[in-house]
């Protein structure tokens, strides 16, 4: 069971969700507004949050940014807005997952358990170590030759996939897939832009790599320097 904060401004809707994921043994509270939920969102600690985008006082992309602006709590969109672009600037802004109305109630049960999981501390997990480049899931933080790296959520997961495949060549389906959580292919170009701002961070290029080693029509494949060539 968990305890799932709901914001969402359409009655009806809430009742449904409330009663839906009641009868699965959830917790639920909710909040009509935006400044409602993103104050029960900071005050009750809940396990995860549903968030309507289309709220009466705030755009709910901004409740998002403003909630991870301060919390680690997983969030889940529900929106009825299901274009790719819209999809993956919310994933960038910090959405752990997405629903797209309509749903039903299985569904909804389904992603707050995947979310939750994903959300698990590695407690026995050690740093990813590759070369002089550490990832650390349990603290969410990375390093390269001993310097902090400044890395976007995304970034960090993007990373830290990589790193924990370190030699293997991965695709951009299964990035798109197991990164950015998207079920499809088509946004390419998400992943080459994070790719390029991860570069820089790494100060490499992909003229140049270090670690980052693009594999033509293939994918990419990070390595220690001197192993991906």
């Amino acid at each position: 069971m968990a305890t799932v904060l709901l914001v969402e401004d359409d009655p009806t809707i809430r009742t449904a969700v409330l009663r839906a994921l009641g009868e699965r043994g959830h917790a639920v509270t909710s909040a009509p507004t935006a400044m409602a939920g993103l104050q029960a969102a900071v005050t009750d600690r809940p396990d995860v949050v549903l968030l309507d985008l289309g709220l009466p006082d705030l755009d709910g992309r901004e409740v998002l940014r403003m909630v991870r602006a301060v919390s680690a709590v997983p969030i889940i969109v529900v929106t009825a807005r299901g274009a790719e672009e819209e999809i993956v600037r919310l994933l960038d802004a910090g959405a752990d997952d997405y629903v797209v109305k309509p749903f039903g109630g299985a569904q909804l049960d389904a992603r707050i358990r995947a979310v939750l999981r994903r959300a698990e501390p590695e407690e026995t997990a050690a740093p990813v170590v590759v070369g002089g480049l550490s990832v650390d899931a349990r603290t969410r933080q990375a390093s390269l030759d001993g310097a902090p790296l400044d890395l976007t959520p995304r970034e960090f997961d993007l990373l830290h996939y990589l790193a924990s495949r370190a030699g293997t060549v991965v695709s951009k389906r299964e990035l798109l897939a197991d990164v950015w959580k998207l079920p499809y292919a088509g946004a390419d170009k998400t992943v080459d832009v994070h790719l390029s701002w991860l570069r820089r961070k790494l100060g490499e290029t992909a003229q140049e790599p270090r670690y980052l080693h693009t594999v033509r029509r293939v994918g990419v494949r990070l390595a220690e320097p001197g192993a991906g060539a």
